[in-house]
């Protein structure tokens, strides 16, 4: 039997992060992942670049970027925690980035410089397991540790192992491929812990086949948009890129409207913002005689101004006599356009309602909402409120961030919360084991 001090499942942002830091602190740390390779995500997220922080975290409120059954819950350990304390150790480590857009920073290189570096931060006190699957585990009561009062026993297929703490970073179901499994979520109910139900958050949206038909062509078109969904206090928008695509709609402003977005629930679209759309056709109209299509080209995309004008956005919100009279009326030079069509096509661009049938699924989704419930956990140290020495921390928690780097940094402050909370060598006890739960 290998005996740690601590035993973290998943080698990914958070696990990896955590492993490090209690390294530093002289404990011996076993990572544990059924994946052959670390950090898929980290590899993967950003283009391959790694979006690792977001510069406009406020830590003194920053359950504004972050949603679940209780935001506040991040507050401690994001305000321990910071962008500034994670981008000081990314310059210790001489890696290059640049900020790319509202406070997102990315490697100038490759996300790979992020994971050497929490490697590197690892160092020889950590060993790693892998790939390596979780065939049975217990908690014991007590353990033949001579410094514990109680460990955790877990039977691998690289062999049986005990440790006073079990830290869960195993991350939730987003991009299968890539290795996502539930067995975070299995561990805390076999605890006791509730989760809260999970969705897929950060995803692109679906609409009904024969409903978006028209708009298939639109796929590839992309533009800055104000997209807004929920009603009274429940409402949220953000103005964020749009991209169509050949089953609904993406882009930055999609993903962030998703982990929002209720079923059922409709979305609407300014599809130009900063553009007050009439005034300029009304004064088009007195100096030109284009085409309205051409027209509304010099504000829109040439394939979405085609579109606005042919009555298919409007097919969403007005009824089908309506959009083909404004169909109609547009197919003339703007000049001869009547006003009310003009305000028509207007009030189709700067609101457009459509309502999706569903999202893109785990498969791409960039994270998973819900999770482990907030409710069970010390929000200072991410220990299991009655489960002594258990830990949940990152993606699998109840807890999730904007796009933006905003889940990252999650990830690696609630580790650091984690890691500092560890018991080591120096809470000596000695005791004699007794199994009391199992979990396989």
């Amino acid at each position: 039997m290998s005996e740690f001090d601590v035993v973290i499942l998943g080698a990914g942002a958070a696990g990896l992060f955590c492993a490090g830091a209690a390294a530093r602190r002289g404990l011996r740390v076993l990572v544990i992942d059924h994946s052959p390779r670390v950090a898929e995500k980290i590899r993967i997220s950003g283009g391959g670049r790694c979006n690792f922080t977001n510069r406009d975290l406020d830590v003194r409120a920053p359950q504004r970027h972050f949603l679940g059954n209780n935001p506040q819950f991040c507050r401690s350990a994001l305000a321990r925690y910071t962008p500034q304390d994670f981008v000081a150790m990314v310059q210790r480590h001489g890696i290059a980035f640049h900020e790319k857009h509202k406070g997102q920073l990315f490697c100038d290189h490759s996300a790979e410089d992020i994971i050497r570096m929490l490697l590197a931060e690892c160092g020889d006190n950590v060993t790693r397991w892998q790939p390596c699957e979780i065939k049975y585990t217990a908690f014991l009561a007590s353990s033949a540790l001579p410094y514990s009062h109680h460990s955790y026993e877990l039977v691998t297929s690289q062999g049986t192992v005990r440790a006073r703490s079990l830290v869960v970073a195993t991350g939730g179901l987003s991009i299968p491929k890539i290795g996502a499994s539930d067995i975070g979520y299995r561990l805390a109910r076999q605890f006791g812990i509730a989760v809260v139900p999970t969705r897929p958050a950060l995803v692109p949206l679906t609409f009904d086949e024969a409903q978006w038909q028209p708009l298939a062509s639109l796929a590839g078109v992309a533009l800055p948009v104000r997209v807004a969904t929920g009603e009274k206090k429940q409402r949220v928008e953000f103005l964020e890129d749009l991209l169509f695509t050949h089953r609904g709609l993406s882009g930055p402003g999609v993903l962030q409207i998703s982990s929002f977005w209720q079923p059922g629930q409709p979305l609407d679209i300014d599809l130009l913002p900063d553009v007050r759309l009439h005034d300029e056709l009304l004064q088009a109209k007195r100096t030109s005689k284009k085409r309205t299509a051409n027209e509304l080209a010099r504000w829109l995309p040439a394939r979405l101004a085609d579109a606005a004008c042919a009555g298919l956005l409007s097919s969403f919100s007005l009824s089908g006599t309506q959009a083909i009279a404004l169909a109609s009326a547009c197919d003339r030079p703007i000049c001869d356009v009547p006003d009310k069509a003009l305000l028509q096509l207007a009030d189709a661009v700067h609101t457009w309602q459509v309502t999706p049938n569903g999202t893109e699924g785990y498969r791409k989704a960039e994270v998973t909402a819900g999770g482990v419930d907030t409710k069970a956990l010390s929000q200072q140290t991410m220990e299991a409120r009655n489960q002594p020495g258990l830990y949940f921390i990152g993606e699998v928690v109840d807890i999730t961030g904007w796009l933006g780097g905003y889940n990252f940094q999650w990830a690696w402050s609630s580790a650091q919360a984690c890691a500092q909370a560890l018991a080591g060598p120096e809470d000596a006890t000695a005791a004699s084991p007794t199994p009391i739960s199992n979990v396989s």
